[in-house]
């Protein structure tokens, strides 16, 4: 609780333990979360705009609609976070993991660091925003990640 309120509050919580903490619709641009906690948290509508999460673990994140536009996630760990419809445009996933992520109408336009090998770990892909020469590629070796992923 005592993280909770200091992220809202000062926007500096890194390191902070935010394991399923509810900050929907939070403004955190510009926050330092690097290295915090937020598994499991809900984080739908988030403002995270040039938000520093290096080496956050973000895995099974609820991130719906957040804004991460600019952010640092060098190293992150996005594993089943669920990111249908955020903004990436130009954040930085260098060593992030994007295993089991779900990345349906997600832009990820710009994106710094992002890879064939990367996306190819992605849950999904359908209807997102790639950049021309990876959306290629993807329907290249991954078309599967393009359809309709089956409720």
């Amino acid at each position: 609780k005592t993280d909770l309120k200091k992220a809202k509050a000062t926007r500096d919580c890194s390191d902070c333990d935010l394991t399923s903490a509810d900050l929907n619709g939070a403004n955190l641009r510009k926050a330092d979360l690097s290295d915090a906690d937020l598994s499991d948290a809900n984080l739908i509508g988030a403002y995270l705009s040039y938000a520093n999460l290096i080496g956050a673990n973000l895995s099974r994140a609820d991130l719906i609609g957040a804004n991460l536009r600019g952010a640092d996630l060098r190293g992150a760990d996005l594993r089943d976070a669920d990111l249908y419809n955020a903004n990436l445009y130009r954040a930085d996933l260098s060593r992030a993991d994007l295993s089991e992520a779900n990345l349906s109408y997600a832009d990820l336009t710009q994106v710094y660091n992002l890879s064939i090998n990367k996306l190819s770990e992605a849950k999904t892909l359908y209807k997102a925003e790639l950049d021309p020469e990876l959306k290629k590629q993807v329907k290249d070796k991954y078309p599967h990640l393009l359809k309709k992923p089956k409720p």
